[in-house]
């Protein structure tokens, strides 16, 4: 434990909830990266299959175990924010524990904050996999630009999930920490906060595995995601000088996502009623979606 009394780099925060199966290879990404000089912080939010005894088992120094009091299930945002309180890195990276870091990622995103100051949020290139780790699709075309706009990110929110940034630790003291209140979307609503304080680059480098499987998100957990969205939106327009457009398009997408869920639920006049709204809300966009030109993220 001498290596642990040094300030490290770099603090990679992993919530963990009943990943037994899954964790063991999420760990072997982020301690086989070629960045030495780390800590790792996985936070148990109270899990009952075996997921904390594996990590409490593991050797490696570099790797600190945290829970919450009486080792309660508190959700994903409250086990971030615990590892956030730990945190002791000069840049932080966020992973769930199903994900996984592509080879040389920190250190090759922690090479571009240290060139740049300015830089708050670097990201790279993701790919999807299966559950069995073979890639699906990329995250980005390879003509992806980053603008650094909190526009773009609010209306698209195209940086699908944290795990492919690394934040300045400043930076995220200053936006502030993650919505507990929020059981889905929190991610959004947390990049949001931080992209609105600094500046943010797309290194194209890949740095991110993101795992596609039945657990990902549930039905329930679709409409509550879209139905947070409203609040996320809310508070952003209160509190950064949005553009009046991108307020009432973003609307019109929340709008949308939630009409083409209660169609799946047969829920006609429903979704009839949230698919109208978004039509009128952004007409342009209404009209390339239903021509297949449009993606609705």
């Amino acid at each position: 434990m001498e290596g642990y009394a040094m300030k490290p780099k770099v603090s990679i925060i992993t919530p963990a909830y009943n990943r037994k199966d899954l964790i063991p290879i999420t760990v072997a990404s982020v301690l086989d990266q070629s960045l030495a000089d780390i800590e790792y912080l996985v936070v148990d939010d109270g899990s009952e299959d075996g997921t904390r005894e594996w990590l409490a088992s593991h050797s490696d120094p570099r790797l600190r175990l945290l829970a919450h009091p009486g080792n309660a299930n508190k959700g994903q945002a409250a086990s971030v924010n615990l590892g956030l309180s730990e945190a002791r890195g000069d840049y932080i990276v966020i992973i769930d524990s199903d994900d996984l870091l592509a080879p040389g990622a920190l250190e090759h995103h922690a090479e571009i904050m240290d060139a740049d100051a300015s830089v708050g949020i670097v990201y790279g290139q993701g790919h999807a996999i299966d559950i069995n780790g073979r890639e699906l699709y990329p995250l980005f075309d390879e003509d992806h630009v980053e603008y650094s706009e909190p526009d773009r990110l609010l209306l698209d929110c195209y940086v699908v999930s944290p795990g492919l940034c690394m934040f300045r630790r400043s930076v995220v003291e200053q936006a502030g920490a993650l919505e507990e209140t929020f059981r889905a979307a929190q991610d959004h609503d947390f990049l949001l906060r931080v992209v609105e304080q600094t500046r943010m680059v797309y290194s194209g480098h890949t740095c991110f595995y993101y795992r596609k499987h039945d657990a990902t998100i549930s039905a329930n957990g679709e409409m509550t995601r879209w139905q947070n969205g409203f609040e996320i939106l809310h508070r952003a327009a209160a509190r950064f000088p949005y553009k009046r457009a991108t307020i009432r398009r973003r609307r019109a997408v929340l709008n949308y996502r939630l009409g083409r869920i209660y169609l799946k639920q047969h829920q006609h006049l429903k979704a009839l009623r949230y698919l109208l709204i978004a039509g009128v809300s952004d007409p342009a966009r209404a009209i390339g979606v239903l021509m297949g030109r449009e993606p609705v993220h």
